[in-house]
């Protein structure tokens, strides 16, 4: 990845990177120094995401949605993420647009990574999101949220699809954004 023992980003992948992410040369170039910083090999493995994960939500189970996340990062699936898959996961994470959130979340979701969302997935991701709500917020959830199970059959339900049925990135995105409770049901959100 890059020029990494020099420890200066490629042209290549600086100029790629502006591009795709629209982030400034000064903020890549800070990242990647930061990037070999934390990271000398280059790489990110999933130990070290998770660890990194595990940090930044220390009052909950945060490991199982950590691999999911990565799992959808590692765009190469080669079991690691280098430089340009960790950027382009920030800025799609961060950016202000709602649209590039929603394609992230589409692939989170996509854990078998066919281009589709089946209802066990959605239950799956569920799973792994719940984990991430602090035991005190689990209790003051509605009763139809107050279970992986009940959150999944909830979100599913939003998308009009039968039990064995499949859904699209595009009808994901449809229905998330036409309901502000599947938006709420697809977040790590410990205000709610």
């Amino acid at each position: 990845m890059g020029n990494s023992k020099s420890g200066v980003v490629s042209r290549e992948i600086l100029d790629d990177l502006k591009v795709s992410t629209k982030f400034s040369e000064a903020e890549i170039t800070q990242w990647y120094e930061n990037f070999q910083k934390q990271c000398p090999s280059g790489r990110i493995t999933p130990v070290q995401f998770e660890e990194i994960y595990g940090r930044f939500f220390p009052e909950c189970d945060a490991k199982t949605y950590a691999q999911h996340v990565f799992r959808s990062f590692d765009t190469n699936d080669d079991g690691t993420l280098d430089f340009k898959e960790y950027i382009v996961a920030l800025h799609m994470t961060s950016s202000g647009k709602m649209s590039l959130k929603l394609e992230w979340a589409f692939s989170l979701f996509d854990v078998d990574k066919n281009g589709y969302i089946t209802k066990n997935e959605v239950c799956e991701i569920c799973q792994a999101i719940f984990k991430m709500i602090p035991k005190e917020k689990q209790e003051k959830l509605p009763s139809d949220e107050n279970t992986p199970e009940k959150r999944a059959e909830k979100l599913w339900s939003f998308f009009g699809k039968g039990e064995n049925e499949r859904v699209a990135e595009g009808e994901f995105i449809k229905g998330v954004m036409d309901n502000d409770d599947a938006l709420r049901l697809i977040q790590c959100d410990h205000g709610k």
